[in-house]
């Protein structure tokens, strides 16, 4: 099984459980159907809100199946890349939610890669290939106003080919009268996770083939589409699963000024750059929170080699487990969503309507960064066989990671895990990490430290390097062992440890690779002190903000882990935000296998 195959494995229902009633693997409430025939939903998380909106509106109606039953939709969020991957494996209810009639993964290039890697374990397809879109939204290059006028925007078509020259001149931005604003730095996600990104792979591999269409596995093998893929991935910031993490984080640098040196550019779709303009990055507002417009805006770049629309198809099943009386009632649903009302339901969430018939109009307008006008070109999903050598040619030729893993081993890593099992947290965190290191590349620079208290013959040795930061691939087997040989002991001198660590990185900077800490923690700073907490903090955050700004910045990036129960999440979000990546959490000990998937996806 390949490193892609494993990935997409692990990927499946990362995401937390949130709700309190019966629910998805993402969280989403399950509501009883009563006499009506069921129609399970799995739907990508940025339209969750929409169509939970749509099916009850649909549901109140009573609308009848042929059979004379009523039909009665319940949409589950589910992420794209999860779901096919549990679609794959057969959909495990217990931990996927119940099984969908219809799927509607952000992008019909979803159901390619499900159908042929069905195809590959001689499996027939499930995925039907004329399912028509919900509502479009295209790949863009987001890109801070300053910076697009500087590559001559919006009079200059601008695309792959401009980003990877850009990418490798030494100069980066001094080439454009803007060395303030350094080398250039791009946001991509990971393309076996996110939508956005499996769109900019396909995308940038098109410009490299110099085609629109029809692209085969000869084309992958092509120099000129290897070395162009090969010099945009070199400017990449870090991966990860989701694009809030890069918009988040460019928001916070915009308040502060320094929104310039955080990122030149991000991948993402048009509806998350019309969000981040109108002051709501992650598409969430919560209750009482007002929406404030960014200082710089961004615009969007429609690659002038062409792009991908995310189509959001209603796939209905070609499933065991999908009755003669659920597909019908799917297709009424399906022909609901597509009545011009609920087009123009779809437009107000900042989509694109589906149906034709539907002017795009606000907010897809230029006041927002966008241009109803375009793409002007448009690229063909490949066929499936090269859908899914594309992705297993990315995890060659991604951009290289220099990584340190930090693993807490204070005494409270003993405790049991959960109610139900007898393993403790820390069994759970070596299993986890253990399975994560084949999630590397050979190449891939990783390190094992792990930090207590009174871990060596001095008091004041607050951590151990058992593997130096070196290539992962001959030595996996070495920190496989170190990690099994783990034992807990003592306290959490999580703050001094932090930045030790992150000066470390500093003084070893690498700017060919992503250069990131792992930090896990199940607890909260404790290392004999507690006088001294507020004042360790905040010279951390300090220091670790000083060094993701400015022209000659070694950002490293700190991806943090809340582990357990009683885990520090406000001090260990503080960390991530204040470095510039994310935090993930992991408060159900037992999750800990997929949230470590989440965080090497990064990389």
């Amino acid at each position: 099984m390949g490193v892609v195959m494993v990935a997409l494995l692990l990927a499946a229902g990362c995401a937390n459980n949130d709700a309190t009633s019966s629910t998805s693997s993402e969280g989403s409430v399950i509501d009883d159907p009563g006499d009506c025939i069921p129609i399970d939903m799995a739907v990508s998380s940025e339209k969750i809100d929409l169509l939970k909106t749509l099916a009850k509106t649909f549901n109140d109606q009573k609308r009848t199946a042929p059979s004379g039953s009523c039909v009665f939709v319940r949409p589950a969020k589910k992420a794209s890349g999860a779901a096919a991957t549990a679609l794959l494996k057969g959909w495990d209810e217990a931990t996927d939610g119940p099984r969908p009639v219809i799927w509607s993964p952000a992008s019909s290039a979803w159901g390619s890669v499900l159908n042929q890697r069905l195809a590959e374990a001689n499996m027939d397809p499930m995925a039907p290939s004329d399912a028509q879109p919900f509502m479009l939204t295209p790949l863009v290059i987001a890109m801070p106003e300053p910076m697009a006028t500087a590559l001559g925007y919006p009079a200059k078509p601008i695309g792959f080919s401009d980003l990877a020259k850009l990418a490798q001149d030494p100069q980066g931005w001094a080439a454009f009268g803007h060395p303030e604003w350094g080398q250039f730095r791009l946001g991509k996600t990971n393309p076996n996770y996110s939508t956005s990104g499996l769109s900019a792979l396909i995308a940038q591999t098109y410009a490299g083939a110099g085609k629109t269409k029809d692209l085969t596995l000869e084309d992958l093998s092509n120099p000129a589409v290897q070395e162009l893929s090969k010099n945009i991935e070199s400017a990449v910031v870090h991966y990860g699963d989701i694009t809030m993490t890069f918009l988040n984080n460019w928001f916070r640098a915009d308040k502060r000024g320094n929104a310039l040196t955080y990122a030149s550019a991000v991948a993402v779709e048009e509806k998350s750059l019309i969000d981040y303009n109108l002051g709501n990055p992650d598409g969430i507002l919560d209750p009482g929170e007002e929406p404030r417009p960014p200082r710089i805006k961004l615009v969007a770049i429609y690659p002038s080699e062409g792009t991908l629309f995310s189509d959001n198809p209603f796939f209905v099943l070609k499933a065991s487990w999908v009755n003669d009386d659920q597909r019908a009632g799917a297709e009424l649903f399906q022909a609901f969503v597509q009545e011009p009302a609920n087009q123009e339901r779809v437009l107000a969430y900042g989509f694109r309507p589906g149906n034709a018939n539907v002017a795009v109009g606000a907010p897809i307008v230029a006041e927002n960064g966008v241009d109803p006008t375009q793409p002007q070109t448009l690229l063909e999903v490949p066929k499936p066989d090269v859908m899914t050598a594309l992705l297993d040619s990315w995890a060659r030729t991604r951009k290289s990671a220099r990584v340190l893993v930090v693993l807490d081993v204070s005494g409270s890593m003993g405790d049991p895990a959960t109610g139900t099992t007898s393993d403790t947290k820390l069994d759970l965190a070596k299993t986890a990490s253990i399975s994560a290191l084949d999630l590397f590349k050979d190449d891939d620079d990783v390190g094992l430290r792990v930090f207590s208290t009174l871990l060596g013959p001095t008091e004041d040795q607050t951590f151990l390097d058992l593997q130096p930061v070196s290539a992962i691939g001959p030595r996996k087997e070495q920190l496989s062992r170190s990690i099994d040989g783990l034992i807990p002991t003592a306290g959490t001198p999580l703050y001094d440890v932090t930045l030790a660590s992150f000066k470390d990185m500093v003084a070893g900077y690498d700017p060919t690779r992503i250069n990131a800490i792992v930090l896990l923690t199940d607890g909260k700073n404790e290392d004999g002190d507690s006088s001294n907490d507020v004042a360790q903090r905040d010279a951390l955050l300090a220091e670790l903000r000083a060094g993701v700004s400015g022209e000659n910045a070694k950002p490293i990036r700190i991806f943090t882990i809340g582990y357990g129960a009683d885990a520090d999440m406000s001090a260990l979000t503080q960390i991530a935000e204040a470095s510039n990546s994310a935090t993930y959490n992991a408060t159900d000990a037992a999750s800990i296998n997929k949230v470590f998937a989440q965080v090497v996806s990064n990389f």
